[in-house]
């Protein structure tokens, strides 16, 4: 088939949120705008192969975990029956409702839709293979990256075994294995962790640092393991994991991470999901055509505007390293966008929220006690427990905490964290408390809805002054 030429103001490669958030904003902008991706509409691994069809999954794991509560309140309902071919087919129709919807809204816009893979042949110019077949040779004033990132294998391990699966292989649902052993703590390893733990497989979760959730503060991931204990078997944390798939089951010897030649344990399992982490989707495109610079990991290396090395390239989202969240993505979309049309732009947030969207939820942002503690900053921490909240008691889920880190000169609140019920919809006013420089006195004198789990915030925040009204702690001093 023959090679088209065109000519675009922007181009951006990749329609995941990094991706689709720039092209959108640069359409409504007045920028010429051509839009690059595999797929028939926008949506990148986040609505295809990630965040969506996991939260759809993670909804009914939540709804069988309140089935199993319901019977201690007095309502009892007979053991749920799993179809899992209609439930399979249910989270796809929301991808393709929602894939859909976005590729209703870049048609609105007048972005142009190439469907294919792009490859720079010099910094503006692209040779995209198209999925039809033809090849378009795409004249840029400026490119955006944002092809985000792969699931990374285990080395040493057989990904293609019919016995492992990586994440995007466990959204596909094939089947249930009664056994199941998950390598990886983080994100993704506790969340499918727990949609198959409430389909009926009995998990395993292997993580090699010293307790599941390294990013997050200890006293979280406490109350997170004490209150989701009952949707795994076991976490077999500071431990290097060997896996054995030459037979029927995958065998694994669990070695310890620090003394490797120590065996911790072994076992057997019916599969293996591998969730070590991902790595940037950056070896097909080009960049040696460019003067786009990238680090060791394979990272592309961006400034504040999200400008590469290379002037008229711009980078966003998963391709440009940790954390690896759509959110970050899309904001850094926005900023580059903003950049390349000549707006003061800088991506310089003072906080990025981060949400495990298990059962219960953990959600955390801003300074950390962890890395408070690492670059030798005092700060105080203000707690409020669940099990005072009216409403976590009217959801029979009495049990979680929120807490704020705190600048006790300044009583500016610099991060906080919160594990319960819902953790994910309240972070976000902790952000908003981080990012405007709130202090504590803020969120506390700021009233709060009752009964609510917002409230927590608040009495967090008046916790820190000693003066919560559903519990007591000491004035400070």
């Amino acid at each position: 088939m023959a090679s088209e030429r065109k000519k675009t103001s922007l181009a951006v490669i990749g329609a995941g949120p990094g991706g689709y958030a720039a092209a959108f904003l640069a359409a409504d902008l007045g920028i010429e705008t051509t839009l690059i991706d595999p797929e028939a509409n926008p949506g990148g691994v986040c609505l295809y192969r990630g965040c969506i069809p996991a939260k759809v999954l993670l909804h009914i794991a939540k709804l069988i975990d309140d089935v199993r509560l319901a019977e201690g309140w007095g309502v009892s309902f007979s053991k749920p029956k799993i179809d899992i071919g209609r439930l399979r087919d249910w989270k796809n129709s929301v991808v393709t409702g929602l894939t859909k919807g976005l590729g209703q809204l870049a048609e609105r816009r007048k972005v142009a839709f190439l469907r294919g893979t792009a490859r720079f042949v010099e910094s503006n110019t692209l040779e995209v293979a198209e999925a039809g077949g033809g090849r378009t040779t795409l004249q840029a004033e400026h490119v955006i990256i944002a092809t985000g990132t792969v699931p990374a294998p285990l080395p040493g391990l057989d990904m293609s075994s019919p016995l492992v699966m990586d994440s995007t292989g466990a959204l596909e649902l094939a089947d249930v294995p009664r056994r199941l052993l998950v390598i990886g703590g983080g994100y993704i390893g506790l969340e499918m962790g727990t949609v198959y733990s409430a389909l009926g497989s009995e998990v395993t979760v292997a993580e090699m640092m010293p307790d599941i959730l390294p990013m997050a503060d200890s006293d979280l991931v406490r109350e997170y393991k004490k209150n989701a204990a009952h949707f795994f078997k076991d976490f077999v944390t500071g431990a290097l994991a060997e896996i054995d798939v030459s037979g029927k089951k995958a065998k694994a010897a669990f070695r310890n991470a620090r003394k490797r030649e120590e065996v911790i344990r072994e076992d057997e399992f019916d599969k293996v999901l591998v969730t070590v982490g991902r790595k940037p989707v950056t070896d097909s495109l080009g960049l040696e055509n460019t003067t786009v610079e990238t680090d060791r990991k394979g990272y592309i290396k961006v400034n504040a505007e999200r400008r590469t090395s290379d002037p008229t390239v711009f980078a966003v989202g998963d391709v440009t390293g940790e954390p690896l969240l759509a959110h970050k993505a899309s904001h850094e979309g926005r900023t580059a966008v903003e950049a390349i049309a000549g707006m003061k732009a800088a991506f310089d947030p003072q906080a990025i929220p981060a949400v495990e969207f298990t059962e219960p939820e953990v959600a955390w942002c801003g300074l950390t006690e962890k890395e408070a503690e690492a670059r030798g900053k005092r700060v105080a921490v203000a707690r409020f427990p669940w099990a005072a909240s009216g409403r976590a008691a009217t959801l029979g889920r009495p049990y979680g905490l929120t807490k704020l880190v705190i600048d006790p000169e300044t009583e500016r609140i610099l991060g906080g964290g919160l594990v319960g019920t819902g953790a994910g919809e309240l972070i976000g006013e902790i952000t908003l408390a981080v990012e405007m420089s709130a202090l504590a006195s803020d969120v506390a004198r700021t009233i709060h809805p009752h009964p609510t789990l917002s409230e927590t915030i608040m009495e967090a925040a008046e916790a820190f002054y000693g003066l919560a009204t559903d519990i007591y702690r000491p004035k400070r001093g």
